[in-house]
């Protein structure tokens, strides 16, 4: 079985047709060598892997093996070569142009900033992730959100396999992929602390509990967490910041971006574990903001949260507006005091309760409970 994935294809036709450099960066095994492979022209495949050793030996005269070649060209894994940028800066630059390069990465941080600097007004970044629910389609949400959007967790043949193979990922991603990324952190203690995260799903970080639990600082707990960030498997959540009297949360909101491996490092194997644990109501919070955030054109995304009370899961900002975003897993969504201070205190266009039900219906002005089933059409979260 496979799925198309059009909208991610469109897109870096585009960016592709804008810019001689398009760096696709996201979570190892989420499908990006097999998107690059269909903009490739079969007749003259130009795809370098630099995970694979003959790739790392033709690299070692990187100019001699790039400058002849014409059409596209895709790099992978090019967070273990960033000194590829300054290069691609001069290949880029030729006039007429022979070639533009995709480069794919699984690692955020260095690699993004190293392009950046290298690469600016040349480069443009798109980020992706496993599959999101408008490529997989309404009927398949459950198991989206249970086994996560990792193709091969998501299309494996059974729940066993599809554990399997989750738990393997986790794995390789602290005993092999960070240490090959100069990480210097003890598969154990990163896998443990990546569990403790899961526990943290959806709720305000604080880097002193962690701590003391390992045995580690505050900075060195600040360090894991912003691996795993970069590593494109957590998502810390920035607070916004209103002028505002109220006392506001300035410490970030962390989640498990994909909802299997969440699954997997809080122990949970098939839907009647979820639907019975203490974190059914973060996991699916996490999973609907995974959709909102793959689906909604934004420029910024925040939560806000005050320690009176009052908080909204998600902001988007989007031409100079705010909309805001609450997701429950409850079968009719009412108005909160909570929703009502946050309209009168940011000054949001429109706040979207995202649900499970099948009906979208208005809670008042400006607020409206919408299903989770309208993200399989971007863009139609938010509707005059």
């Amino acid at each position: 079985m496979t799925l198309a994935r059009p909208r991610l294809l469109q897109s870096l036709h585009d960016a592709l047709e804008r810019r001689p450099v398009v760096v696709l960066t996201g979570p190892r095994q989420c499908g990006k060598t097999t998107l690059a492979r269909q903009l490739l022209d079969p007749a003259a495949p130009t795809y370098f892997d630099l995970e694979d050793p003959r790739t790392v030996a033709l690299f070692e005269q990187p100019m001699t093996a790039l400058e002849p070649l014409t059409g596209l060209v895709v790099i992978d894994e090019v967070q273990r070569a960033p000194d590829l940028f300054p290069l691609l800066r001069v290949l880029a630059d030729r006039r007429p142009l022979p070639a533009r390069f995709l480069i794919l990465g699984s690692a955020s941080g260095e690699l993004l900033r190293q392009s950046s600097e290298s690469l600016a007004g040349r480069a443009e970044h798109l980020r992706m992730t496993g599959f999101t629910l408008d490529e997989v389609g309404t009927p398949e949400v459950e198991r989206l959100w249970e086994r996560g959007g990792f193709p091969e967790a998501l299309l494996a043949t059974n729940e066993i396999a599809s554990v399997r193979w989750r738990r393997n990922f986790i794995d390789t991603l602290v005993e092999r992929d960070l240490p090959q990324w100069g990480v210097r952190v003890a598969s154990t203690a990163m896998r443990r602390f990546w569990t403790m995260v899961a526990h943290y799903h959806a709720q305000i970080w604080n880097n002193a509990e962690p701590a003391r639990a390992l045995g580690v600082s505050e900075p060195t707990v600040r360090s894991y967490l912003d691996l795993l960030t970069d590593a494109l498997v957590l998502r810390q959540l920035q607070p916004w910041h209103a002028n505002l009297r109220k006392r506001q949360v300035k410490s970030p909101k962390v989640y498990v971006r994909d909802s299997g491996l969440l699954h997997e490092l809080l122990g949970i194997e098939d839907r009647t574990a979820l639907l019975h644990h203490p974190k059914l109501g973060a996991s699916w919070e996490g999973f609907a903001i995974e959709q909102v955030l793959a689906t909604e054109p934004h420029t910024d995304a925040a939560f806000w949260a005050t320690h009176q009370g009052a908080e909204i899961d998600l902001l988007l900002q989007r031409q100079g507006k705010l909309y805001g975003v609450e997701c429950k897993r409850v079968d009719a969504p009412r108005m909160t005091p909570s929703i009502r201070n946050a309209l009168a205190d940011l000054g949001m266009e429109r706040v979207a309760v995202v649900y499970p039900g099948a009906r979208r219906y208005p809670l008042a002005d400006r607020v409206e409970a919408v299903p989770l089933a309208s993200l399989a059409e971007p863009g139609r979260l938010f509707q005059a």
